[in-house]
């Protein structure tokens, strides 16, 4: 079973376009979109564990430049 989690992410004053474009490029990403609110972009992401996700959101998404912060919210089946 894959975890699945959305990526909430601030960024730079005037980076989100760009941001949202770069992450949505990113392999285990399904959706990347800006969105209003104290998040800039938010993105939908899958990986095959929580390690994989782990190293997507830090080793991937994280680093990209214009990105001051990001927020992890995994989903979960209730």
């Amino acid at each position: 079973m894959s975890v699945r989690a959305y990526v909430l992410i601030q960024t730079e004053v005037g980076k989100s376009t760009q941001v949202a474009h770069t992450v949505a490029e990113i392999e285990g990403v399904v959706a990347s979109e800006g969105v209003m609110g104290p998040y800039d972009v938010i993105a939908r992401a899958e990986a095959e564990s929580n390690d994989a996700m782990n190293k997507l959101v830090v080793n991937r998404i994280q680093l990209i430049d214009g990105i001051t912060r990001t927020l992890t919210c995994p989903v979960v089946n209730l």
